[in-house]
């Protein structure tokens, strides 16, 4: 059982399913949180776009000589580097130059708030901002990087995040900054930043995030190595600095505290010069935004509403102070080490000592295993998995606490309660035998059965007294159960009016899909002497389709606990209750698909009736009509060779000439199906289709 555990959680973490890796995250989030972090560097400062700035100076965009004189002030001062989280994407609509061209003015002594912004980025050091789209391609040029980026040990595969599109600054910007970095923070799949990206490629280059830019160019350094291992990127060497990342080049934030841990000053008064000099001297400036409406907050384990400028705060201040979270890049070979270390000693516990002394120790294990994942953390600074090895402990102290309450269980009433509504005494008895794995889902190739009442709830509504509607529809549903049974196959369930029902679970059946077509056509054939019996008794006769199809499916006992059943589920299910739904359509009383039909060996009449995409599904399926045992003989071979030319001119788009045919059978023998074909014809001959595929496209179930 041990080691079951560990081969399970291992797996689990080689996969890393999105539920698991969400409850590692939440873990390790905790952890941040009622850990006491380092202060923040005093050396970054914010320049914040708040909402005292939006009031003083109007709404954003400001107009780009009002970021000049920021950008102006901010140098006067002294500052180091200053980085924009910020993108000038379009023209400043709002500089004279441009409103007097829209009104056919002359311009020739107007200012032009861009070029106003190009000249100051020529004697600042401002680091502009751009973004990267890593889902839509674009053909924008990203900025020129200034850097020369050396990749160490790579392999042919790219590491790191790969953008298709990029949000450049405009031209006359963008040409005179000194240098840009991507301002993207991609948070991962339940939202939260947690590792921010130092390198991108795009169009086979390498571009370096805001941050990153900023420290290289306040270093300046002109070269940038990448080194690599087995793995993937280990780190990133700039100057004297070493920065650990993942294998795709993103380092993991090790935040210092929640919202407004750096120092923010804001923008107005930067603008206004109403500021300390000292408090921007020497120092790293960020200039973003902190205003709710600006819609520049993100989501960390601090907080759900934290600003997105403080993110790059945050990165700073992990590379230049050297403090950083390492996520090793064996992680997954400690996280089965953990795994394993962790079972094998809750399992020695709970072995070898009595329940009330286990559970104690157990625990006590669980907290020292966490106490050794914060620690690891907090004082080696580095990154453990924080799921995988106490949901293995929990598990391990759940399942050999009660295996022995398991192990008393008895498996064959288990299977008599089961099966004992849903397949013949004959097979029940040969589960009782074969029990041992009954109950552990498995993917089968199963032939699975729908049949539903046509207008049923008219039906129902004749009816004035709830018994004798239940008494007519089980007067139905006996003999159709009956049939289900004696063909070997298993019922998994009524719902209302119809039945469903499949075979080759749990027991193999040989000839499963001849056996639920052969119970499909003594159904309707029982049918027609039920229907004689009800009209004697002046109930109303009963009128069913049945859908059939073979795929794929998950067979075993699935629920929640205590309260689970023996069924299948996937994919092929849905399809065969859209093929059942689908007889109404064609006017039929047993639709099968074409995967049924290639297993057939007996015979049986059969006629194609319409290639089909049903609702949720992407690939088409060719459905056929079952009109019962034997050959088509006589007049029905003939009018069967008549419809198949009709069926294959349509199907080369001759709508006109199958049109005709159609309509010549439909006169002779009416049927909705031939209705149907004739009233498409002429759609598409209005229409003029070009590139007709022969797909019949099912926008409702």
């Amino acid at each position: 059982m041990s080691v079951t555990i560990i081969i399970v959680f291992g797996l689990l973490a080689l996969i890393n399913p999105t539920p698991l890796d969400k409850i590692n995250n939440t873990l390790s989030d905790t952890a941040f949180v009622f850990h006491k972090p380092k202060p923040a560097d005093k050396r970054i400062i914010i320049v914040d776009i708040d909402e005292k700035s939006l009031k003083s100076l109007g709404q954003w965009p400001w107009s780009r000589n009002k970021i000049a004189k920021i950008l102006t002030n901010l140098t006067k001062a002294g500052a180091a580097v200053i980085g924009l989280d910020i993108v000038f994407a379009e023209k400043d609509n709002s500089s004279p130059i441009n409103i007097a061209k829209q009104a056919n003015i002359p311009i020739n002594t107007l200012d032009d708030y861009d070029k106003i912004l190009a000249d100051t980025l020529t004697k600042t050091p401002v680091i502009t901002g751009f973004i990267f789209d890593l889902e839509h391609k674009n053909t924008n040029t990203a900025p020129n990087s200034n850097a020369l980026y050396i990749q160490r040990g790579k392999d042919e595969q790219n590491w790191l995040l790969e953008a298709k599109g990029v949000t450049p600054n405009i031209p006359i910007i963008q040409n005179n900054a000194l240098a840009s970095g991507s301002f993207n923070t991609i948070p991962d799949d339940d939202g939260v930043v947690r590792r921010v990206p130092l390198l991108f490629s795009y169009d086979d280059s390498i571009y370096p995030s805001l941050s990153f830019e900023m420290i290289r160019s306040l270093l300046g350094s002109k070269r940038v190595d990448i080194l690599y291992d087995e793995n993937g990127i280990s780190n990133i060497k700039v100057a004297d600095l070493t920065i650990p990342s993942d294998r795709h080049g993103r380092l993991y934030v090790n935040y210092h505290g929640g919202a407004k841990t750096y120092r923010y000053i804001s923008a107005v008064d930067i603008y206004n010069s109403n500021f300390n000099q000292k408090d921007i001297q020497n120092n790293i400036i960020i200039i973003g935004t902190s205003a709710v409406g600006l819609l520049d907050l993100r989501s960390t384990p601090f907080s759900n509403a934290y600003p997105g400028v403080e993110v790059h705060a945050n990165v700073i201040d992990n590379i230049i102070n050297q403090d950083f979270i390492q996520v090793p890049s064996d992680n997954i070979a400690r996280t089965l080490t953990l795994i394993a270390i962790s079972v094998i000693s809750t399992a020695l516990i709970i072995m070898f000592t009595s329940p009330v002394v286990s559970f104690f120790l157990s625990i006590g294990f669980l907290a020292l295993l966490e106490t050794f994942l914060y620690q690891t953390l907090f004082k080696e600074h580095i990154l453990l998995n924080f799921a995988y090895p106490i949901l293995a402990t929990l598990s391990t102290i759940f399942i050999l606490s009660f295996v022995k309450i398991y192990k008393e269980y008895k498996q064959k009433e288990l299977i008599s309660a089961k099966f004992a509504k849903k397949v013949s005494p004959q097979v029940a008895a040969q589960l009782m035998k074969n029990s041992k794995d009954i109950f552990t889902t498995s993917q089968e190739e199963i032939t699975i059965f729908f049949s539903d009442i046509r207008n049923f709830t008219t039906i129902s509504e004749s009816f004035e007294n709830p018994e004798k509607l239940i008494n007519y529809l089980n007067t139905y549903m006996s003999p159709m159960s009956e049939i289900i049974i004696e063909k070997e196959g298993t019922i998994d369930k009524y719902i209302g009016d119809a039945i469903m029902a499949y075979w080759n679970a749990p027991l193999r059946v040989q000839n499963h899909a001849d056996k639920a077509l052969s119970a499909a056509i003594d159904q309707i054939n029982h049918l027609k002497k039920l229907n004689q019996t009800l009209q004697k008794n002046a109930y109303p006769p009963i009128d069913i389709g049945i859908g059939i199809h073979t795929g794929l499916a998950i067979v075993g006992e699935m629920g929640s606990q205590g309260r689970s059943d023996y069924t299948v589920i996937g994919d092929s299910i849905n399809l065969g209750s859209r093929i059942e739904g689908l007889c109404k359509t064609y006017g039929a009383k047993i639709l099968i698909s074409g995967k049924s039909k290639a297993l057939l060996q007996n015979e049986y009449r059969i006629r194609e009736v319409d290639l089909v995409q049903v609702k949720g599904k992407n690939q088409a399926v060719m459905i056929y009509e079952v009109l019962g045992y034997g050959r088509f003989e006589g007049k029905e071979k003939e009018l069967h060779k008549l419809y198949l030319y009709a069926k294959r001119l349509y199907s080369e788009a001759r709508f006109e000439e199958s049109y005709k045919l159609f309509a010549q059978i439909n006169k002779q023998y009416p049927h909705k199906l031939y209705a149907l074909y004739m009233q498409r014809c002429k759609d598409y001959q209005n229409k003029k289709i070009k590139d007709f595929d022969g797909i019949h496209r099912f926008t409702t179930k």
